[in-house]
This record gives structure tokens, C-alpha cells and sequence, in this order.
């Protein structure tokens, strides 16, 4: 996220692996990581080169923190069976339509995933209280 931020606020001009390594104080090799798996979910594009580096893929309003979230930290959702995107029965459930704890955590999910998924970059960068923190 901070990385992302850090894209977003320097606009279109590209920025290296190790400019943002040291602008946010992550390692290296990890952040070399995230970069990667964020382009192949196109949400950041890459450039070779001395002048090259990542920047944003589309607009700092059209990247929310839910999309980013997905691709680094995979499903929102803390159990399985409440997940949108990558559902799984549990194996312990005997009747998922009485299971109190899909229930919590459906309602869970629902909540984290509204904030995530309505927030953007640009969100944050204009309005950093967004959520009344």
C-alpha cells in the first residue's frame, strides 16, 4: 500500500524498486516481490532502463484498496466459506445455513470488503481521515 501510495503521489513519472525502498523503508527484495505480482494483476506498469521504474496502471481513483489487498494478501474474507471470490466448503461444517460463525463472518467480510473495496489511492492521498481515524 505504501509503495502504491508512493505512486500515486509522484503521478506518471516512473519510480525504481530502490527509490521507494528507501522512500517507505521496505526491504528491497520484498517489495521487488509485490512489484511483480502487482503488475501481473495490472495494476502498476513497469519500464526497463536508467530512466525506467513502475508507475500506476490506471488512475489513483480507479485502483481501490481492496483490489490491491486481493493480489498481496489474497481473499478478504477470514474463513472459506464467506469468501466471494474463492469460496470453500469448510471441512468441519456440518450445515452451513446454521453455522453461527458464517454468519459473524459473512457480515465480517462484508463490512471490511465494502471499506476496502470504496476506498481508493486518491482517497487517501486527498482526504488521509477518510475514515474518521
Amino acid at each position: 500500500m505504501k509503495a502504491l501510495l508512493n505512486l500515486a503521489r509522484n503521478g506518471d513519472s516512473p519510480r525504481q524498486v530502490s527509490i521507494l525502498s528507501v522512500d517507505e523503508q521496505i526491504p528491497r527484495k520484498f517489495l521487488e516481490a509485490i512489484m511483480s505480482d502487482l503488475r501481473r494483476a495490472r495494476l502498476v506498469d513497469s519500464t526497463r532502463g536508467p530512466l525506467g521504474g513502475y508507475r500506476l496502471a490506471r488512475p489513483a481513483n480507479m485502483i481501490t484498496f481492496g483490489d490491491i489487498m486481493r493480489v498481496t494478501d489474497g481473499p478478504l474474507a477470514l474463513l472459506p466459506c464467506v469468501s466471494r471470490n474463492f469460496y470453500q466448503r469448510c471441512d468441519d461444517c456440518s450445515d452451513e445455513t446454521t453455522c453461527v460463525l458464517r454468519r459473524v463472518f459473512h457480515a465480517v467480510r462484508n463490512e471490511v470488503s465494502d471499506i476496502l473495496d470504496r476506498t481508493t489511492l486518491q482517497d487517501a492521498l486527498v482526504a488521509p481521515d477518510i475514515l474518521g481515524a
